[in-house]
């Protein structure tokens, strides 16, 4: 997370999170960074008053970044070693594992074992405690990830990734911190941060995958009119 005297930024998973922490930590005054990928719920008192910001994205495109960049590293995380049989599933047996963490209790088991018992400094930092309460839900991880991170819609302010250079500011304004002027440059300007190489989100479904994703992550999808045949609102941000 990125602390700032007047407002909180929370970094979501693959969600464009990387390029808004170099520009907030370049260019808003007493930026600071606390911690890695940590929720609402681990913002510090000082700061627990102000507004918090944050990113979302197409639950559809989300599980391909997440898969085409584990798939990429030399040595990917525990949670894909679980989901994937170590590398030997393709991305649709991969992700369909992954949309069933809440309602299969004996591979949610096994993948809460592979994770870390506390929060480190890096990578997707979701203890498995932190994932555990995922039982029984029968909600997609990225919208469980969603919940676990930004908790309590109140005082809450989300651009979309795949507009957030135009979205980003508006949202600041709408929540009484505007951006200034080197900020609202670097948002229009800046290059991606810590993309993944794949190609467009749809060529990786089927329709029964396509399908899926669409009732685990439904609620998120309606509230930000993300749509399977479009995956997004607009594309100018990548990760």
């Amino acid at each position: 997370m990125i602390l700032t005297q007047r407002f909180v930024f929370l970094h979501l998973h693959k969600s464009g999170g990387s390029f808004v922490n170099e520009a907030l930590l370049r260019h808003e005054a007493g930026a600071r960074q606390a911690g890695y990928h940590l929720p609402r719920s681990a913002i510090p008192p000082t700061h627990s008053a102000l507004p918090v910001l944050g990113l979302v994205r197409s639950p559809w495109s989300y599980y391909v970044s997440w898969y085409a960049f584990q798939r990429a590293r030399a040595r990917p995380n525990a949670l894909f070693g679980v989901l994937s049989d170590s590398g030997r599933a393709d991305f649709a047996a991969t992700v369909r594992n992954m949309l069933s963490l809440g309602e299969d209790d004996a591979l949610l088991d096994r993948v809460i074992a592979a994770l870390p018992a506390q929060y480190t400094d890096h990578g997707l930092n979701l203890p498995g405690p932190a994932l555990a309460p995922i039982r029984g839900t029968g909600l997609g991880f990225y919208s469980y990830l969603y919940r676990y991170l930004y908790g309590n819609p109140a005082q809450l302010h989300i651009a979309r990734m795949e507009a957030l250079r135009a979205e980003l500011p508006r949202v600041m304004s709408q929540a009484g911190v505007p951006a200034g002027a080197a900020l609202r440059e670097f948002l229009r300007a800046g290059s991606p941060r810590n993309m993944s190489a794949h190609g467009p989100p749809d060529d990786y479904y089927d329709a029964p995958l396509r399908a899926l994703v669409a009732r685990r992550d439904a609620a998120l999808i309606e509230r930000y009119g993300y749509s399977a045949e479009a995956g997004s609102p607009g594309a100018s941000l990548r990760s």
